[in-house]
């Protein structure tokens, strides 16, 4: 990292048990605020899952405080720089899970007892070139399309809690490896459990998710951007074989730009160039420009109210 860049960009999650949880979402929000944090976590008696920003001072404690606790001694924290705050707003929110699985009974897929092989980048790379092994991408539609690996398949999903259905799309597969993959790991944790428990034999994850794998292998493979949860919206991955693969919404041309539509009322994710992100204000269509709710364009097309932290990933 370079020393000079003055604020850290941390992801990271930890399934853990948490008791009293509740109360420890208030507790930690008050620390959070105190080292002038900003961002979203979300806290559950399974553990955290949270982005934040803050000064390199200010995120250096908060990772020593948490692996200083025996609960998150585990935590593997994914760091990016920044020149700012990538949030408006420190949140910390208590929830049932720290990724909402759509599960009526939750406690059927417990990432702490049971759930699939972690790979490195490394690893990843040569388990994937084998012929009985499928890809799968565990994230939302709109993240997807913005940017996968090579040949991985995707389930169409607008939320991780359509997940436990859509598993049923993959009964044909049940005699393949299969490796999950999403953003920082977190749904694959979740993901490959519940694979498991739907009888798939082989099941692999790719650890720390595709934000780790760029760091740890050039992001060989991977085509597009990844999406995330700030206000950066997409973050490149490949330095070494590159490409663009989703096309603006408006004029088709190829671009890696993911708005949110400025109409509060739509908030579609969708690839965007910056030439139609200013003529059209944010919006994706014309309907949507004109909507009397629509939110002032900055250029970014991230809305802090519209980002549902149960996404975060």
């Amino acid at each position: 990292m370079n020393e000079k860049t003055k604020y850290l960009i941390l992801l990271y999650y930890c399934y853990s048990p948490i008791e009293h949880a509740e109360q420890f979402a208030i507790d930690h929000l008050a620390f959070c605020k105190e080292l002038k944090l900003r961002g979203r976590i979300i806290v559950a008696g399974e553990g955290l899952n949270g982005t934040i920003s803050g000064t390199r001072e200010a995120c250096e404690k908060y990772m020593a405080t948490i692996l200083a606790d025996p609960r998150f001694a585990k935590t593997d924290f994914k760091i990016d720089e920044s020149d700012s705050h990538t949030f408006q707003k420190m949140h910390v929110r208590y929830k049932p899970e720290i990724v909402h699985s759509g599960l009526r009974n939750p406690e059927e897929v417990n990432p702490n007892k049971k759930t699939g092989i972690h790979l490195s980048g490394e690893e990843f790379q040569k388990l994937k070139e084998n012929d009985d092994v499928v890809v799968l991408d565990v994230r939302s539609n709109y993240e997807h399309h913005v940017g996968h690996f090579k040949g991985a398949i995707t389930l169409d999903m607008e939320n991780f809690r359509e997940f436990p259905e859509k598993v049923k799309e993959l009964e044909h597969l049940k005699d393949k490896k299969i490796i999950t993959y999403c953003t920082g790991g977190i749904k694959c944790e979740k993901a490959s459990a519940l694979l498991l428990k739907e009888g798939f034999k082989d099941v692999f994850q790719l650890h720390g998710g595709i934000i780790k794998y760029a760091k740890e292998t050039g992001g060989k493979d991977f085509d597009g951007v990844c999406y995330v949860f700030d206000n950066r919206v997409t973050v490149p991955v490949n330095s070494v074989n590159p490409s663009t693969v989703s096309k603006c919404h408006i004029c088709g041309i190829p671009t890696f730009r993911m708005i949110n539509c400025a109409n509060p009322e739509c908030n579609n994710h969708l690839p965007v160039c910056e030439e139609c992100g200013w003529e059209m204000e944010g919006a994706c269509s014309a309907e949507c420009k004109e909507h009397p709710k629509k939110r002032t364009y900055n250029g970014t097309g991230y809305y802090v109210k519209n980002t549902d932290p149960a996404h975060l990933d």
